[in-house]
C-alpha cells in the first residue's frame, strides 16, 4: 500500500471516529458519558486502533469542538455573502443559525455543553470557538459601520451572540412551530439591541465631539 493510500485510509478512519462520536450524542447523552469502546464499535474499528488516530477521548472531543466552531463560522460567513445580494442582515443570520441547529444539533450541543462543562480543556476550547465567532461578528459590525469603535463592536457582538446561543439552547427541544415563533422573537431582540447599540455609538461619538 502506497504512502498516499495509507494517509487517505487514516484520514477516512479518523473521520469515521469523529462522526461516530457525534452520532452518539443526544439530549440525554453528553460527550463525557461516551466510551472509547462505543465510539470505536460504531466507527467499525477495533478499540486498540483508536490510539492510532487520537491520544485519548479528550483529544477526540477537542477535535470535535474545533470542528463544530469552524463549521458554524463558515455557515455564518456564507450567510454574510447571501446578505450582499440583498435581504435583512438579522433575518438571514438567524435563519442560518437555526439551520445549523436543525441540521447539526449534536455539534451545537457539544459547543453549548462544553463551554460550561467540567473539563477545563474543553471549556477553554469551546469558549475559544465562541470568541472566534464573536470576533468575526464584531469585524462585520465595524465593516458595516466604520464609526463604531472596536470596543463597542465587541460589546454589541457579545450581546448578539449571547441572545442567539441562549435561544439555540431552547430551540433544541422545540417543534417546528415553536421554533418559528422563537425565531421571530430572536429577530426582534437582535434588532432592538442593534438599534440601541447604534444610538449609543452615535451619542458617544457626539460627546467626544462636544469635548
Amino acid at each position: 500500500m502506497s504512502v498516499g493510500i495509507r494517509a487517505l485510509q487514516k484520514e477516512k478512519t479518523r473521520r469515521a471516529l469523529v462522526d461516530a462520536a457525534f452520532n452518539q450524542l443526544s439530549a440525554e447523552k453528553s460527550f463525557s458519558t461516551l466510551s472509547l469502546r462505543e465510539v470505536a464499535r460504531e466507527a467499525g474499528i477495533a478499540p486498540t486502533s483508536f490510539y492510532r488516530h487520537f491520544k485519548d477521548m479528550d483529544e477526540l472531543g477537542l477535535a470535535m469542538v474545533d470542528e463544530s466552531g469552524l463549521i458554524l463560522r463558515q455557515l455564518m460567513r456564507q450567510a454574510r455573502k447571501r446578505i450582499e445580494k440583498g435581504g435583512s442582515v438579522v433575518v438571514i443570520s438567524v435563519e442560518t443559525f437555526f439551520e445549523f441547529i436543525e441540521e447539526r444539533p449534536n455539534m451545537f450541543r457539544l459547543l453549548l455543553r462544553e463551554s460550561s462543562g467540567t473539563s477545563q480543556a474543553f471549556r477553554t476550547a469551546a469558549s475559544r470557538e465562541i470568541q472566534h465567532f464573536v470576533a468575526e461578528l464584531a469585524e462585520y459590525i465595524q465593516l458595516r459601520n466604520p464609526q463604531v469603535s472596536r470596543e463597542l463592536a465587541c460589546i454589541e457582538s457579545e450581546g448578539l451572540v449571547t441572545i442567539v446561543f441562549t435561544a439555540g439552547s431552547h430551540a433544541l427541544d422545540m417543534n417546528a412551530q415553536e421554533r418559528a415563533k422563537l425565531k421571530e422573537r430572536v429577530v426582534m431582540q437582535l434588532r432592538m439591541l442593534a438599534r440601541g447599540a447604534s444610538i449609543y455609538a452615535a451619542n458617544t461619538a457626539q460627546l467626544f465631539k462636544d469635548d
